[in-house]
């Protein structure tokens, strides 16, 4: 019988070289390996944090597989729903060393990867609603034409059950055939969830609204009982059903060091507050928080903290 977990994710796993110079990728000399992924970053940051994280995804037996495995399954998640595969291969990725806190230059190799096989099938109903909540985000939806329903499903079955659902849009357009099949999909899968966290910029692009109050306004009035609308150095705005509405300041930065996983850090800690019963307000700002630790390191994941780290914080 599978015991009872706190969140579980669905998605894509790569491995993650980090150069050792800034430059153009090609002349880079030695990289770090790193994991990455939207939702693995969320399951590790969570099970860190001494929640029950589930994650199923799909990888190939080859070494980047391997070393997948062994690094979520060292963070304590359960990954007893990971198919391992071994007609298929893992995903990986490149990413640019920067030192003026710009974005990062990021190359994927993740076509056909085996996480794209992942679809309906792969749902485990009774494991799925063994968790109080889900965590979704618009990159396992966007890999491939059978993971876009396989993510709707998750969704639907949590709702239904009473379950809680996040959404994080995470907005990779080289993913999807067109900007507005973009849009449309990602918005299709927001009016499935409790909480939505879009940045300003991707809620811009996805609800036509330039202001924080006007991209919550759009999400609310299709149902999310919470919209944070993440503003980087400048915090959060928030608008939910318990809380009302309100900004949060940001935390201040002495470096920026890499901008990549500050949104899951961020979701990280909205997730894991809301689960421990604080506040809206409260959440946010766990999740500036965390999110403000993220780019202070090189990798998507160095910065996520441990709970004796959130409590010595007074989070």
């Amino acid at each position: 019988m599978t015991s009872a977990l706190d969140v579980i994710a669905f998605g894509e796993a790569m491995m993650l070289l980090v150069a050792d110079r800034p430059g153009p990728l090609e002349q880079a000399q030695a990289f770090y390996k790193r994991t990455a992924g939207a939702e693995t970053n969320v399951a590790i940051g969570l099970a860190r944090l001494g929640l029950k994280v589930g994650w199923a995804s799909r990888l190939g037996t080859d070494s980047m597989g391997r070393y997948l495995l062994a690094a979520m399954s060292g963070e304590g998640i359960d990954c007893s729903h990971v198919v391992c595969d071994g007609a298929q291969k893992t995903g990986f990725q490149f990413k640019g060393k920067v030192l003026d806190g710009s974005d990062p230059p990021v190359e994927y190799h993740r076509k056909d990867s085996a996480a794209s096989h992942m679809g309906v099938a792969d749902i485990d109903e009774a494991w799925l609603l063994s968790a109080r909540h889900l965590h979704a985000t618009g990159v396992f939806a966007a890999i491939s034409a059978s993971t876009l329903p396989a993510a709707r499903k998750t969704m639907d079955l949590m709702r239904a059950a009473g379950r809680t659902v996040s959404f994080d849009p995470n907005l990779r357009p080289t993913l999807w055939a067109t900007p507005g099949m973009m849009r449309e999909s990602i918005n299709e899968l927001a009016r499935r969830a409790d909480w939505v966290l879009p940045g300003l910029e991707e809620g811009t692009f996805l609800t036509g609204a330039f202001t924080p109050q006007g991209v919550a306004r759009f999400y609310r009035e299709r149902g999310a009982k919470l919209v944070v609308v993440k503003l980087g150095a400048q915090g959060a705005w928030f608008d939910s059903d318990s809380a009302g509405s309100g900004h949060v300041a940001g935390f201040a930065v002495a470096e920026v060091v890499d901008t990549v996983g500050a949104g899951d850090g961020f979701a990280v800690g909205v997730i894991s507050a809301l689960l421990d019963g604080l506040s809206v307000p409260d959440a946010v700002k766990r999740g500036s928080w965390i999110g403000a630790r993220a780019v202070q390191v090189l990798g998507d994941s160095e910065g996520l903290p441990t709970r004796v780290e959130l409590n010595a914080a007074g989070l």
